[in-house]
């Protein structure tokens, strides 16, 4: 239970930038290390020695590494001193050609605006908490006179208590069920809930009290209410204790009826005591994160206990963790992590950090309240500590297992394809469209880690027929590589850890490849590994795939081959996202409104409208004293609207 919205991240930056002075000083355009060090040298000048975050720019602009500072000057001088600097950061000091530097006043907030630039600009030589999953919440709505409970996730826009975060959307499920069964709340809509002349089915298997139709009159309504937050708060002994008078009294009352129906409730609060996989009573609300370090690579678990009940775990697995102690991998991830998640008041580790004061200070800020960050030396806490320790073990087991098997795929498919070396980047081509309406190209993107999902885009066919498959894909393919060749042309990564592909998927057949082929050619591109997956002699049934070369050769593979699996998931995977693509695009198109071409009239404006005049064509008809007229509409939007349906 917390404060669960994530601060929009330029609003969050600026709040220090309003407090601070930004330098931005540019040096030589040379990709070398003097020239890297020559850039920081001119910035040394000009720094204060007070606490702050710094950039570092190559000669694009685009972000290498957000650090942060008790004292700036100290600490970039150290990047001049290039003989005691590994490796990996002498690379990024040769690419540097400027920085920016923002001061702070106090090293806490800059470790909480490092925190917030590194999840904005996701730098190539930072620690990267890869995560591209929202944490889901329940909540519990107050905006109604009889409260309705509900999964949630993103910002808090609702009134009401939210309850979190749980792991994952299963853990969220299940809970929200067995809640459902002990305390009866309405999980429907408001506009569902108003219109109900009788019980829906919810009430007929005992999962809803049926508020609707006057099943339960408002104060019985908010006891069940206060029981549920009682129980997600903690108290669920008290709740225990409660339900179990409540059915001794209905069966001494000869109720049996009621008796069973609260025994049933009491049955669900027992499958909520027990389904829990570590013992927390006494804990309140706690987060508890272990590291786990093999073979260079690190796992990081995290527990999430709130009100005793454990309410599931997850594993990280950061990224650029190379020449960083395993502290402060720990240190950044806690940090990054928490700009997504409010932070409970207790935060257990398995170890001790450097920086462990640093980061309470720092989080306790961020949420308003307290938050003590603590490494457990005995008790029932040590156990806690020890139990994700495990987990976090067996995680990256489990990742590692997973990576060889990925490797080895990555292998047979290089070998499959005659490509010089296994693909990094592999990008997957569909289209999707219903008669030649809505038409769009999608791409998706795999690496050695599975899906690149934050480099998945949608391509809206601006050009070619929609009804012509080989031309949609002609445009989509030189709209990339058309602007990978003008951003691109060196092929040294775009900065945002895309670039130019390994090895190109287009799902189709020869005519596919033959219109792709021609539109690589006519921009100038003719070694990009191409490959047109086509369904096999029986149209897929057989779980067949045809393989077309560029050349015009074909293959196919046994069936129960593991690289044929492997490139039939991401096969699935493209159309998966063309198709979930396509449909966003024709709902949108299905509920468009003439009135969304008129600049400057916002949703708000285009309800009060419609609801005032009844239909689009109404308001376009209007005379300019009827639109001012309208409720909320301003004599200017009026004739803002007016002038542009009337203007010649």
């Amino acid at each position: 239970m917390s404060k669960a919205e994530r601060p929009e991240q330029p609003n969050a930056a600026s709040r220090f930038n309003e407090e601070a002075q930004t330098y931005a000083v540019r040096g030589a355009d040379q990709p070398d290390l003097d020239g890297g060090v020559a850039a920081i040298r001119n910035v040394l000048n000009t720094l204060p020695t007070k606490p702050g975050v710094y950039r570092m720019h190559d000669a694009r602009g685009d972000v290498l590494y957000v650090g942060k500072a008790r004292a700036l000057k100290n600490r970039v001088t150290n990047y001049t001193q290039v003989d005691r600097l590994p490796n990996r950061l002498r690379r990024m000091v040769s690419l540097t050609r400027s920085m920016t530097i923002v001061t702070t006043n106090s090293e806490a907030e800059a470790l909480l605006l490092e925190a917030q630039l590194i999840k904005r600009y996701r730098p190539a030589y930072n620690v990267l908490l890869r995560d591209d999953k929202s944490f889901p919440f329940i909540l519990l709505r107050a905006d109604h006179d009889y409260p309705r409970i509900q999964k949630h996730r993103g910002a808090r826009r609702h009134k009401g208590e939210y309850y979190g975060p749980f792991a994952s959307a299963g853990s969220v499920n299940v809970t929200l069920n067995a809640l459902q069964k002990l305390f009866l709340l309405r999980s429907c809509t408001d506009s569902f809930f108003n219109n109900r002349d009788r019980p829906c089915l919810l009430y007929q298997i005992k999962r809803c009290s049926a508020p609707c139709v006057d099943r339960i009159d408002k104060a019985g309504y908010s006891d069940l209410v206060a029981d549920a937050k009682a129980f997600l708060g903690g108290k669920s002994t008290a709740v225990q204790s409660k339900l179990a008078k409540e059915m001794e009294g209905a069966a001494e009352a000869l109720d049996f009826e009621r008796a069973a129906m609260v025994r049933d409730r009491l049955k669900a609060l027992t499958f909520i005591q027990g389904s829990q996989a570590i013992n927390a009573s006494g804990i309140g609300d706690a987060d508890i994160f272990a590291l786990a370090h093999k073979n260079g690579v690190i796992g990081i678990q995290a527990f999430f206990i709130r009100g005793g009940q454990n309410w599931g775990h997850r594993a990280f697995f950061p990224a650029h963790t190379q020449d960083s102690s395993e502290e402060e991998v720990l240190t950044l991830v806690l940090a990054q992590f928490y700009e997504e998640v409010p932070p409970a008041p207790t935060i257990m580790l398995d170890r001790e950090l450097p920086e462990e004061a640093l980061l309470a200070e720092a989080l306790s800020a961020q949420i308003g309240r307290k938050v003590t960050v603590t490494y457990p030396q005995r008790g029932d806490r040590v156990k806690l500590v020890a139990q994700a320790k495990r987990n976090a073990d067996e995680a990256l087991d489990r990742r590692l297992a997973e990576t060889t098997t990925q490797g080895k795929l990555l292998r047979e498919v290089a070998e499959l394809f005659e490509l010089a070396e296994p693909p990094q980047r592999i990008e997957v081509y569909d289209n999707s469209h219903i008669s030649g309406s809505n038409a769009l190209g999608a791409m998706v993107v795999a690496g050695p880690e599975g899906f690149i999902k934050n480099q998945y885009r949608k391509f809206n066919i601006k050009e070619a027929a929609t009804d012509d498959d080989y031309a949609m894909m002609r445009e989509v393919f030189q709209r990339r590589f058309g602007r990978a060749q003008e951003e691109d042309p060196d092929r040294e990564g775009d900065g945002k850890g895309g670039g130019w592909p390994d090895l190109v998927l287009i799902d189709g057949g020869k005519g596919q490849m033959s219109a792709v082929k021609a539109a690589l050619e006519e921009i100038g591109v003719e070694d990009v590994p191409l490959i047109a997956i086509a369904k096999g002699p029986h149209h897929g049934r057989d779980g067949r795939e045809v393989f077309h070369f560029p050349d015009g050769r074909e293959i196919m593979l046994p069936v129960n081959a593991p690289v044929l699996f492997y490139l039939q998931r991401l096969r699935d995977e493209v159309h998966r996202y063309a198709i979930g693509a396509h449909r966003t695009k024709r709902t949108k198109a299905i509920t468009a409104s003439p009135l969304d071409e008129v600049p400057g009239i916002g949703p708000s404006r285009k309800k009060a409208l419609l609801l005032h005049f009844g239909t689009a064509r109404a308001v376009r008809s209007a005379s300019l004293e009827d639109l001012q007229m309208a409720p909320g509409v301003s004599a200017a939007v009026a004739q803002t609207v007016y002038d542009f349906y009337h203007s010649s």
